[in-house]
C-alpha cells in the first residue's frame, strides 16, 4: 500500500553517524510514534470508521425478548375470565426490506467520511513532521548562533585585555578602552539571548519529539524538489492532503441529499412476533386454559404522505451543505496554491540568501584579517577592529539561518505537495500505522457486544525529562 520513495535512505546509508548523535530520521520517528496529536488524530479516526457500521445497521434485522410480570390485587366483579397473576414474555423479530435507499446512501456517505478523514490524518502527519522539521534545525541554528556568540565574548575579552595592556605603554587611550567595554558587554548580552532562545528551541523540540535533543546531526539534502513552481502545484493538486478530504467532504455531502430525500420514500419490513402468557393457575375457572400462546408474521408498509414541511426542509439543508462543501473546494485548493507557492519562493530565496551569506562570510574574514594588520602599523582603530569583528558575526549569524529556513522551507514544499508522510520518509522503527487496517476490522462487524479497550495512552509523556539549561562554556 505505501509508496518506496525514501526520503532519507539514500544519504542516511551513505552516512556515518555516531552512536550518540541523533538524526532528523531518529527524530521523526520518535514523534511519529509517540506524539499525542498524531496518536490522537488516529483514535479520532477509529471512531470515525464506526460511522459505516453504524449506517449499515439500519438495513439489518432487528430482535427483542421483552417480559413482563403483573399482580391484579384487585380485579372487578364483573370481570369472571381476569386471572389474579400474568407471566409474560414477547419476541419480535423486523427485517427491513426497503428503505427508500436510505441505508445505502448512508453508507456510502460515511465510507465517503472516512477516506476524508483518512486524508486529513495524513495532513495531520505531514503537519506534524514539518513541525518537527523546524524544530530540529531550531535546535541546530540556535546552538551554532549561541556558539557563535560565545566565541565573540571571547575573541572581545582577548581583545580588552590587549586594549588595556597598550593603553598600560601609552599605545591607546581610555578611550579605546571605552569601546571595547561596550562591545564585550554588548557581546554578553546577545549570548544570553541566544542561550534563552536556544532553550526554547530545545524545549519545543521535546513538546514535538518527546525527548530531549542530544548531539544533533545535519539533516541530508532534500530530495525530489519541483524546478519550477508550476510544477509544484501541479503535484500539490494531486497529492496534497487536504485538498482530497474536501473533495471526499464533498462526496458525502451529496450522499447526505439522498439519505435524507429517502424519508419520502415508502418504507416495507418483515415482522414476525412470538407471545407467551401463563396465568400461574390463577385463572378463575377450572375449564379456562392456564397458558396462552400467540404467533404472527406479516409485511409491514409504511407511505410518508405529510410531514408538516420536516422533510423537505432537511433536504434543502443537506443541499446547502452540499454546496458548502463544493465551495469548500476551492478554498481548499486557493490554499493549496499559495502554500505550495509561498514555500517555493521561500526555498529559492533562502537558497539565495546561502550564497550571498558565504561570500559576506568570506568578505568578513578577510577585512577583519586585513583591519587587524593594518591596526599594526597604525592605519586602522581599536573601534575599526571592532566593527569588523561584528560584521563577521552578523554574517556567520545570518548564514547559519539562511541554512535552516531554506530547509524549512524545502520540508513545507515537500509537505504542500503530499510528499512528507511516514510512507515517503522511510522511517524506521516498525511498521507503519495503516488505518484500513481498522476500517476492515470493522466496517463489516454487526454483532453487538463487540467492544474495544481503552488502554493507556500511546503518547510519552515529557513531565519526567530534564528542563534545559544554556550549555556549559
Amino acid at each position: 500500500m505505501f509508496r518506496k520513495s525514501l526520503l532519507f535512505g539514500t544519504v542516511a546509508a551513505l552516512c556515518v553517524q555516531p552512536v550518540s548523535a541523533e538524526t532528523l530520521r531518529e527524530a521523526l520517528t520518535k514523534a511519529y510514534n509517540s506524539n499525542p496529536t498524531l496518536t490522537g488524530a488516529r483514535a479520532g479516526q477509529r471512531a470515525i470508521d464506526e460511522n459505516v457500521p453504524i449506517a449499515k445497521s439500519r438495513g439489518r434485522p432487528t430482535a427483542e425478548l421483552s417480559g413482563q410480570f403483573t399482580e391484579n390485587l384487585i380485579i372487578s366483579a364483573t370481570n369472571f375470565f381476569s386471572p389474579t397473576r400474568i407471566a409474560a414474555a414477547r419476541a419480535t423479530l423486523s427485517v427491513p426490506l426497503y428503505q427508500g435507499g436510505g441505508v445505502k446512501n448512508a453508507t456510502r456517505a460515511a465510507d465517503a467520511r472516512v477516506d476524508a478523514g483518512q486524508a486529513n490524518l495524513r495532513g495531520t502527519e505531514s503537519g506534524l513532521f514539518s513541525q518537527v522539521v523546524a524544530a530540529y534545525l531550531d535546535v541546530i541554528r540556535d546552538g551554532g548562533i549561541a556558539g557563535l556568540n560565545a566565541k565573540q565574548v571571547q575573541v572581545l575579552s582577548k581583545n580588552l585585555e590587549a586594549t588595556r595592556d597598550r593603553f598600560e605603554v601609552g599605545d591607546l587611550t581610555r578611550t579605546d578602552i571605552a569601546q571595547s567595554e561596550s562591545r564585550l558587554a554588548l557581546a554578553q548580552s546577545q549570548l544570553q539571548t541566544a542561550e534563552a532562545q536556544l532553550i526554547t528551541s530545545r524545549e519545543r523540540y521535546i513538546q514535538l519529539v518527546g525527548d530531549v535533543p542530544t548531539s544533533l546531526e545535519e539533516p541530508p539534502p532534500l530530495p525530489n524538489l519541483p524546478a519550477t513552481p508550476e510544477v509544484a502545484v501541479d503535484k500539490a493538486l494531486e497529492n496534497n492532503p487536504d485538498l482530497l478530504a474536501a473533495k471526499k467532504n464533498a462526496d458525502a455531502a451529496r450522499y447526505d441529499i439522498k439519505t435524507t430525500r429517502a424519508a419520502t420514500l415508502p418504507r416495507v419490513s418483515a415482522t414476525a412476533d412470538r407471545s407467551y402468557a401463563n396465568f400461574l393457575n390463577s385463572a378463575p375457572s377450572a375449564a379456562a386454559p392456564n397458558t396462552s400462546n400467540t404467533s404472527q408474521a406479516g409485511v409491514q408498509i409504511t407511505l410518508p404522505l405529510y410531514a408538516g414541511g420536516q422533510v423537505s426542509a432537511q433536504v434543502r439543508q443537506a443541499q446547502a451543505r452540499s454546496s458548502q462543501a463544493i465551495e469548500a473546494i476551492v478554498a481548499a485548493e486557493r490554499d493549496v496554491v499559495s502554500q505550495t507557492r509561498t514555500a517555493y519562493a521561500s526555498w529559492r530565496a533562502s537558497n539565495e540568501v546561502i550564497v550571498s551569506s558565504e561570500v559576506a562570510v568570506k568578505a568578513a574574514e578577510l577585512s577583519l584579517a586585513g583591519v587587524k594588520a593594518e591596526n599594526s602599523v597604525g592605519n586602522r582603530t581599536i573601534l575599526d577592529i571592532l566593527n569588523a569583528e561584528q560584521e563577521l558575526l552578523n554574517a556567520e549569524v545570518q548564514l547559519v539561518g539562511a541554512r535552516r529556513n531554506a530547509y524549512v522551507a524545502g520540508f513545507t514544499l515537500l509537505a504542500a505537495m503530499g510528499q512528507a508522510e511516514a510512507r515517503d520518509l522511510g522511517l524506521d522503527g516498525g511498521v507503519l500505522y495503516d488505518p484500513e487496517i481498522n476500517y476492515n476490522r470493522v466496517k463489516g462487524r454487526f454483532l453487538d457486544f463487540q467492544e474495544d479497550k481503552v488502554g493507556p495512552p500511546v503518547a510519552t509523556r515529557t513531565v519526567d525529562t530534564p528542563a534545559q539549561n544554556p550549555p556549559k562554556r
